[in-house]
């Protein structure tokens, strides 16, 4: 698929249309953002079932403050639109690569089951009340 251009208007279809998308939070004149694009587009090809997408922080304002973006380059990882990975820094090939595996071998039952758990205070100790797990 190689990299497309992510905006606001199209965040939320991009999210429902692909299980894993992968973000790349950039500017022309940043460096390290220079440094990693290339390497950004090279993993993209190898991996064409994934959404490789390029926000350019100063064109896209809104976009990088909904994602609270403070330094950049910085790469975000949804899979089946969840958020599972925002960390600012360039990544060598090798680092991209071994992130795509740690995700893609991600239980998403489990991932959305402890999202469910925090969100309503569970310990996973008795008395939990609000989960639905039996404890």
């Amino acid at each position: 698929m190689a990299t497309s251009n992510l905006t606001m208007a199209n965040l939320q279809s991009t999210l429902e249309a692909h299980d894993m998308v992968l973000i790349d939070f950039w500017a022309s004149w940043c460096g390290p953002c220079k440094a990693f694009g290339p390497v950004f587009e090279k993993v993209s090809e190898k991996h064409t079932d994934i959404a490789f997408l390029k926000v350019d922080t100063e064109a896209e304002q809104e976009l990088s403050g909904l994602f609270g973006i403070q330094a950049i380059p910085t790469l975000a990882i949804f899979r089946e639109g969840i958020l599972l990975y925002r960390e600012a820094g360039a990544a060598s090939e090798a680092a991209l690569e071994n992130l795509i595996d740690q995700v893609k071998k991600l239980d998403m039952e489990q991932v959305r089951a402890d999202i469910a758990k925090q969100e309503h205070g569970c310990d996973g100790g008795q008395g939990c009340s609000g989960c639905g797990h039996n404890h």
